[in-house]
């Protein structure tokens, strides 16, 4: 069983920036894919981040083109934990942001996950 519990989300202003974390526990972390999504009101959850694991300490991170640019995925295996940066936050970012992790051991489609945490709220203020 994974654990993922996010924190760091809050209300903003128009142009300020926070930093989401996700700590993982119960697996190897950095053996399988994690990401980033959020969820706005009434909309559908969007696909922000698609981080794989390349290396020891090292990830490669797929980064939407909506938030491209301002948002950065980051990752530290001492901590097993992810973070999303991000900047230049406009009230359209408004919404519940979720951390996921994959198990591993087969073939996912790209929006595929199998863990998700609890979600954290950001609000940003016009």
């Amino acid at each position: 069983q994974v654990q993922l519990v996010e924190s760091g989300g809050g209300l903003v202003q128009t142009g300020g920036s926070l930093r989401l974390s996700c700590a993982a526990s119960g697996r190897t972390f950095g053996k399988s894919g994690m990401g980033w999504f959020r969820q706005a009101p009434g909309k559908e959850r969007e696909l922000l981040v698609r981080m794989t694991a390349t290396g020891v300490n090292s990830w490669k991170a797929d980064t939407a083109d909506s938030v491209k640019g301002r948002f950065i995925a980051s990752a530290d295996n001492t901590k097993s934990t992810i973070y999303l940066q991000m900047n230049g936050l406009k009230p359209e970012d408004t919404a519940v942001y979720y951390c996921t992790a994959r198990s591993g051991g087969r073939n996912y489609g790209p929006y595929e996950f199998d863990y998700w945490g609890q979600g954290t709220q950001v609000t940003v203020s016009s």
